[in-house]
């Protein structure tokens, strides 16, 4: 009984594990952030980077993004743990992305390759971005802020009925 128990524990596991990404994001990665990207030559890796939208910039047959990184959760969702960021990055996909639905600080995972990198000013500093050709833009859906309000039990009347 015990063993079978064990069993279904385990495949339970398994699939659950299976089941934590989006398929469109699963796949191995280069690990490598856009800090360290930007700090070296990266042209070639293949990596899966998300964040919160800076800006969104359609072009002619293109539409690139501005993005603030951070580390990735388990399902390749952006994870804002701390203030601390992975840097900045440029991801670029052909076609129309709407900047009214991908609007500034939406969350986005991209998974491509560094092209290459482009200098802008972020205000007085020079920055330099590393860019994605992305294959998957994979915009995560609004989360809910929910209040939640406890009140304590009136005790000691509620544990006597």
């Amino acid at each position: 009984m015990n063993a079978r128990l064990a069993l279904i524990a385990v495949c339970t596991a398994l699939l659950a594990a299976c089941a934590t990404q989006p398929k469109p994001l699963q796949g191995d990665y280069t690990p490598i952030t856009p800090r360290d990207a930007a700090a070296s030559d990266a042209t070639g890796a293949s990596v899966r980077w998300g964040g919160r939208i800076v800006s969104v910039e359609p072009q002619e047959n293109r539409t690139c993004f501005e993005m603030i990184s951070t580390y990735l959760g388990s399902s390749g969702r952006p994870y804002w743990g701390s203030d601390d960021t992975g840097g900045r990055f440029l991801a670029c996909r052909t076609g129309f992305y709407d900047p009214a639905v991908f609007e500034r600080n939406r969350e986005v995972t991209f998974v491509g390759r560094v092209s290459g990198y482009e200098n802008r000013r972020i205000g007085g500093y020079d920055y330099r971005f590393p860019k994605v050709e992305a294959d998957v833009v994979y915009l995560w859906p609004q989360r809910e802020t929910v209040d939640v309000m406890s009140y304590p039990a009136p005790w000691p009347w509620w544990g006597w009925w």
